[in-house]
Order: structure tokens, then sequence, then C-alpha cells
């Protein structure tokens, strides 16, 4: 009796080790041949720092530089062993008991909910295999955990790992953990913090700590009670790791620094082609006009977002020859990603309305030209002034100051809508602008971008420029794979042009719709917007040192609660364009300056409330219609001045 179940059992074993055997075989024919097996390079890293090499952000597939375990406090790689795999210094890849306990409860429950996964079976499933559950994959992955031990060193394979497991938040790798979740190189974590990183692991989003601090502690503090077991540290080390909390920075995961750092990453391939290292991205954004920014656009919203019903907002600073110091592209990176600086094509309103009077002036008016602030009707549609009330004959300077929509109206009639659309597509405007005499109102949408680089030709004396952002990109030795060459801007402007567009604008900022927000001791100019139905509010203006602008408004493009461009928007960049010009020298716009020709026939700019013109009625697109109310300044014809502006 005793014979024959040895006989059966020794029978069942054999069977049951070859249908193993025939199982793992069968899988192992479905890899690719183990001896051709490499492990992929990691992704490379885009490290993008400001203009003072301050980090801005850590872009890429990892999102974080690889480090090497021996630049690391021993801890923080014992800490991962301790918690993930405490023997992982004495098993082959794969750990007997940990395969056991997870094949009792697979077979007993039909379920995979015990991992029983080495750190290099966690490797060989990161870098070779999908994340999908199933026994197929276990096996798989436990048959490239071996290969993994043969070719490598524990160390390396440890390294391996620490750089490439995800840790939540968009992190991959040990340096963007701790950069993203404490705003420090990995190199400089203190015990609790490593705990806290290892303990993330196991459910990198249920346990984050920005969003379940809780969680995430009691999670820290079995990694210490693992650490302490295994001797990785002492008892007293953990005692004073949790008397001391670790200080988690949400600022990582909102900082508006990701709004120019992901347009830089969609730029680098024309750059430089595609990158097979480690790069950094020196920019031209000055890191603490990016936190004022970020902080005057949040602060406005917070303050009077919800009285306005006004939820978004951009603000894009640049130096007049184009380079961007500062871009904010919503109210809150965190919440949405989507680059409203570059990427929201809006109405610009009346901030358009300098091209008409730049036309005006390029066909030979003048800022002491006079036209009527009257009804006017054009194939059916009248444009009407914010005021419904109508001055009369003013000038030009009177007329941008109010922001008069009627006089706007009657320049883009007399020099042509296609003209203004030539102007302003010399001076920078991209976006496709429908030639109709509405064009005159702003009704053709630009983003924030490209209307701040327009203005900024007023600002640098007459040159277009294409705004920048990428100042050098390098590797991490040294080697030099791209460096911006100085601009050749092409002047589209004339120095007394130049000079008239600034006199005019400088009065919004003095007497004109924006009069409250001028800057102490700086010579400033710019221009007001309001889209119709309240839907846009923009403030665009300069100084000789830099040139911003500000748009509010809502994504679904419902209207605000009657909010102008003279109101808050100004109120934002007058906010940030204060702390931005703090302890420099001011210096004058630039233009040869404006000698009026004759004193107008009013004696002051009439009061006007904190408005700007939005017009109220739906316009229409009409052919052009010359108005019988002709230039009082006629020069050379408008193909002359056109081919002139346009460099033909």
């Amino acid at each position: 009796m005793l014979y024959r179940l040895t006989y059966w059992s020794f029978l069942l074993c054999m069977w049951g080790l070859l249908g193993v055997g025939g199982v793992v075989a069968w899988y192992a024919a479905n890899l690719p041949p183990i001896q051709n097996l490499e492990v992929p390079p990691r992704p490379p890293n885009v490290k993008i720092v400001s203009a003072d090499g301050t980090v801005i952000a850590n872009q890429g597939e990892m999102g974080g530089a690889a480090i090497s375990i021996k630049d690391l406090p021993k801890y923080v790689p014992q800490a991962f062993v301790a918690i993930e795999d405490r023997r992982f210094y004495s098993h082959y890849g794969v750990d007997p008991q940990g395969l056991a306990r997870a094949g009792y409860v697979y077979l007993t429950t039909h379920r995979l909910t015990q991992g029983g996964s080495t750190l290099t079976q966690q490797l060989a499933k990161n870098v070779f295999l999908t994340p999908e559950r199933s026994l197929r994959r276990k096996i798989q992955e436990a048959i490239l955990a071996v290969y993994l031990e043969r070719k490598f060193s524990k160390n390396q394979i440890l390294e391996m790992y620490i750089n490439r497991v995800y840790f939540g938040a968009g992190a991959y790798g040990i340096e963007a953990a701790a950069q993203r979740y404490f705003r420090k190189p990995a190199k400089e974590l203190t015990i609790a913090e490593a705990a806290t990183l290892a303990g993330l692991v196991k459910a990198p989003s249920s346990l984050d700590p920005t969003k379940n601090p809780k969680g995430a502690r009691d999670r820290a503090q079995l990694v210490l009670d693992a650490m302490v077991d295994t001797g990785a540290i002492t008892a007293q080390d953990e005692k004073t790791a949790l008397a001391t909390p670790v200080k988690v920075s949400k600022f990582a995961a909102r900082s508006s620094g990701n709004y120019p750092a992901d347009w830089i990453s969609n730029q680098l391939s024309d750059l430089t082609g595609p990158l097979d290292t480690d790069v950094v991205v020196e920019t031209t954004i000055d890191a603490k006009l990016q936190n004022l920014a970020e902080q005057s656009l949040r602060q406005g919203l917070d303050k009077s977002g919800g009285k306005l019903r006004v939820s978004q907002g951009a603000l894009v600073a640049m130096d007049p020859d184009g380079a961007v110091r500062a871009m904010v592209g919503g109210r809150s990176y965190a919440e949405s990603q989507f680059n409203r600086a570059i990427s929201a094509y809006r109405q610009p309103g009346s901030t358009f309305k300098p091209f008409v009077y730049l036309a005006a002036l390029i066909n030979g008016a003048t800022p002491d030209t006079i036209r009527d602030d009257a009804p006017i009707t054009l194939a059916g549609w009248s444009p009407k002034d914010f005021s419904r009330e109508y001055r009369g004959p003013v000038s030009l300077t009177t007329a941008l100051a109010l922001s008069l929509n009627t006089v706007a109206v009657r320049l883009c009639a007399e020099v042509g809508p296609k003209a203004v659309v030539a102007v302003a597509h010399s001076l920078g405007i991209n976006s496709n602008l429908d030639p109709n005499p509405s064009i005159a109102l702003g009704t053709s949408e630009v983003t924030p971008l490209e209307i701040t680089s327009a203005y900024a030709t007023f600002a640098n004396g007459g040159r277009m420029v294409i705004p920048y952002v990428v100042k050098s990109i390098k590797t991490e030795k040294g080697k030099v794979l791209f460096q911006r060459q100085a601009p050749g801007n092409q002047r589209v402007i004339e120095d007394d042009k130049v000079g008239m567009m600034n006199a005019m604008m400088s009065q919004t900022l003095t007497v004109g719709t924006a009069r409250k927000y001028g800057l102490p001791g700086w010579q400033s100019a710019g221009k007001s917007g309001t889209s119709q139905n309240y839907r846009d509010a923009w403030f665009i203006g300069y100084t000789s040192h830099m040139v911003t602008a500000v748009w509010l408004g809502n994504d679904d493009g419902t209207s605000t609660s009657k909010m102008t461009g003279g109101s808050l928007p100004a109120q934002i960049w007058n906010e940030f364009m204060r702390g931005a010009h703090k302890g420099l020298p001011p210096a004058p716009l630039p233009g040869r300056p404006w000698v009026r020709e004759a004193p107008p026939p009013e004696d002051v700019i009439a009061a006007q409330p904190q408005f700007d013109g939005a017009p109220e009625d739906q316009p229409v697109a009409v052919e052009p219609v010359m108005t019988a109310n002709a230039p009082r300044n006629t020069g050379r014809p408008i193909a002359d001045w056109l081919n002139r502006v346009l460099g033909r």
C-alpha cells in the first residue's frame, strides 16, 4: 500500500512538473529570443531652466534625469528593497515564496490579488511587458527576471528600477519624484521622504501625498518599520523620521512654468531633431517674473472673477525683441494644461484698432487728423460707441484713447479692410483675418502670443519680431545642440510713424480707457479691448522695457458680467508691470517724437468711464465702402504704401 502511494505520488509530481514546464515553455515561446533582448535605453530627459538657471520643469517620458545609486544616500534604495523585495540580494530574480503565495491565491480565487513580484520582475514588466494582470504575463515576467539577473548586477538592476518606476503625477524615476513632491534633488532626500516615495510605488494615485496625506503617512510608516526590520535604519532613525513630518510641495504640479515648458517641448524636434541623450534647455523665461505673472493673474481672478463671471485668463510678457519672459496659459495648470496664451483663438476687440490707425498714418493721416464720431451705416451694419453718445469731430488721438468705434470703422473703410489686414500681418499677426469692415473692431480671432508680438513692434522702434523662448540646448556634458542667433528683425514701421503711434497709445494710460493704470515714472502705452457680448476682455500695454498682454474670458465662450478691457485686465497688467519694472531706470518709448501740427478742436479729452468701445450689434461681413469723409491728409496711393509695409 505504501509503495503504491509513493509510486502514484511520484508519478503525479512528475506529470505536474511536466505540465508546469510545458506551460512555461509555451509562454516563453511567445517571447523574442532571450539572447537578442536588450534593455532599451531610458528615454532622454529634457531639463528646462530659466535665464538664471532655475529649473522650470523636467519634460520627456520620464520627467526627470537618471541618477546613479552611488549619488544617493544609502537609505533611499534600501527603502525600496525593504518594502518591495526584502530578499532582493539573495534570490535569482524570482522569489519562490512570493510566487507560491501568489499562485495559491490565484488557484483559490482565480484572481491575481497578490503580486509576489520581486524588484527584478517589476523591472522586467516595466521594460519588456504590458501592465496586464494575467498568468501568462506573470510567467513571462519570471523568465525575463532570471535573464536580467544573469545579465546585470544587483545594483545595476536596482538602479534601473528606481530610475524607471512610476511614482504618480507624471513622475517616472526617483529624481522626477523628488522634484515633483519635495522640490529637491533625490540626493537630498531625508529618510522620511525616501520612505514616502518608496511607499508610493504600490498605488501611486491613491497614495499621492498631495491628495491623500494620511494614506501616504500610514504607508510611509510601514516602510520605516520594514527598514528597521531589515537593518537599513535604526529604531532611533525611525523615531526621528516620524517626529519630523515631510513637507509635500503642491507647487510643482500646478506651477505655471509648465505652460512655457510644454510649449518648448513641442519645439525641440524642430530645433535639434531626435534626442538620444538628456539635454538642458536654457530659456528666456525669468523665474521671478513667471511667478509674478502667475500670482497677478490668479489673485485678480480669485478676487473679482466670481463677481464678473470670468473663469480663465492668460498673460504673456516679452522683451521688445520678442524674448518671452513670462507666460501663463490659464488660471491653474493643475486643473487645465491647455495653454491659452498660444492656443486660444479669441476676438481681440478694440486691441486690434492700433493696426487700423497705423494703416491710416501710413496713408497720410496724423494724430491730429480729424474724423467725425457720428453714426455710420455700412451695408446695413451700424456700429455704435460704448456710451451710445457721439462727440462729433475728434482727433485720431482722442478717438483711439477713448476707443471710439465709429472712427475706427471710418478709417478702415477709407484705407480698405485688405490694407488693414496687410498691416496686421506685417507686424506679426499670423492668424487668418477676414478683410471686411468689422475687422476694425477686432472680430477675427488671434492668440495672445501673436498680438503681443505685434505690439512689440511699437515698443522696439518699428521692427517686426518673432517671439522666441529657447536660447540654447546642450547635452548634460555641455555639447551645444542649438544656439539661437541674434535676430535680424526687419523694419516694418518708419520712425516717425512709430513716434505717432506711441504718442497716441500713451493717451490710453493717461486720459483714456485705462487711465487709472499707468506706470509711475515710465512712459507707457497700450490699448484695451472688449469683444462682442463681453466674451473677451483684453489689455495690452508696453514700455521700452517690456510688452505684456492680459486676456480674460471663459473657455466655453459665455459672456462675462460686462467686464471690459479697461477694468480687471488693465488692473492685472498694472500689478504685473509694476513688479516687472521695479528698480529699473525709466526710459522713453522709441520713435521720432510727434510734434503737433495744430491744436485739435477739443481742448481736453472728455472724461470717460473706465470702459472701452465694445460692439453691441453682431457685425456682418460687408464689402468695403468708402465714406464721404475722405482723409484730409492725402499721401501716396494705398498700393505704394502697402508694398512698402510688406517689404516688397
